[in-house]
């Protein structure tokens, strides 16, 4: 880890995100959660240190800020019979996993084990997450991931009982889904501030709020949409003031027709303009390099013109506060080096 932020530092990046929950588990002494298997291979196995902590007091000491990223609904990254069955043996810790302790809230979508969003008591539980966090640690910010509803066309989230429960008074599935989405992001946001007030709360979606040709507010583009796919209405919440910054997954080339980056990057732009809310813009770290039919431009000279283009439009639209890579690790794979060594003659010192 320490090395790891000696290379970001020395590349000029200012801000990590670093995931503290990355499904139903933690990433610190939670009393909430079991810890993560991400370090031991064990679900519940204290690796004997606090990530956390560590990472807050390493960064801190280089001068970067740390925000805690948090996969709001994830339980498990997949359904296998050994996954169960770690899950199932929590019953014997504290705390134990929420798969056990509250099996009436757990749903399957996307091939995951997920929490069924329109339950209230599962959103109150979210925020009594973040809240422990925000409370206990010097985060310098709160980042939630686009995953919100996720399901895919062979595994979709049978909520249809919850549906049914709380559902009344709306007028279709997808807008008490929104309504949901929208609760756990005001909850949230309360409870960060009401903690402290300078703790940045962020969330980073999918890079298209809505297409143009679904909604006149939308962008020309013709992308999975945050608004339809995810029941987020991320450009309401800058609106609303409930963000301090959004960060959209802006991950296509110039070149991409169906969904531009510059077409993306600008149309967020307007939305931020007359609000509070920071952009970021997150570009895809990890396509560069990469052979695509779709997208040749990541390959050209190492991908370093795409990266540039997209780069000097961040920094000429005022309205676009930054850029954050996707993701750290490919900052070390070999198909990206043209591009590090770019970026460290643009942002290191």
């Amino acid at each position: 880890m320490k090395n790891k932020l000696d290379k970001l530092k020395s590349l000029g990046i200012n801000t990590v995100f670093f995931q503290v929950k990355p499904d139903g588990t933690a990433l610190w002494p939670s009393k909430i959660l079991p810890w993560s298997d991400m370090l031991t291979g064990n679900i519940g196995q204290d690796p004997g240190y606090d990530p956390l902590q560590f990472i807050l007091d390493e960064a801190h000491k280089r001068g970067m800020k740390v925000h805690a990223w948090f996969n709001p609904y994830r339980v498990a990254v997949n359904t296998k019979p050994s996954t169960v069955a770690q899950l199932n043996r929590t019953l014997a810790l504290h705390p134990s996993s929420i798969f056990v302790l509250h099996r009436e809230w757990i749903r399957t979508a996307g091939d995951r084990f997920v929490l069924d969003p329109g339950i209230p008591q599962v959103r109150d539980w979210i925020t009594s997450i973040v809240a422990e966090v925000v409370a206990r640690y010097p985060v310098d910010g709160v980042q939630f991931d686009d995953y919100f509803y996720t399901e895919t066309a062979g595994s979709a989230l049978n909520d249809s009982q919850t549906y049914q429960k709380y559902g009344q008074g709306f007028a279709s599935k997808a807008d008490w889904r929104r309504h949901n989405t929208q609760q756990l992001i005001e909850q949230v946001s309360r409870t960060i501030k009401q903690l402290k007030p300078n703790v940045e709360f962020g969330v980073s979606p999918a890079g298209v709020w809505r297409n143009r040709s679904h909604d006149p507010l939308g962008s020309d583009t013709r992308g999975a949409a945050a608004y339809d796919e995810s029941f987020a209405d991320t450009r309401r919440w800058v609106q609303q003031g409930l963000l301090d910054y959004i960060a959209p997954q802006i991950y296509w080339p110039f070149a991409r027709d169906a969904a531009r980056y510059d077409v993306l990057a600008k149309w967020w732009a307007e939305v931020v303009k007359p609000t509070h809310t920071h952009l970021y813009i997150g570009i895809a770290l990890y396509k560069v390099g990469q052979p695509s039919k779709n997208e040749p431009d990541w390959t050209i000279n190492g991908g370093v013109p795409e990266l540039k283009k997209q780069l000097d439009l961040n920094e000429s639209v005022p309205q676009i506060n930054g850029t954050i890579l996707f993701r750290e690790n490919y900052l070390n794979q070999p198909q990206t080096q043209e591009a590090v060594s770019y970026l460290k003659s643009r942002w290191g010192s």
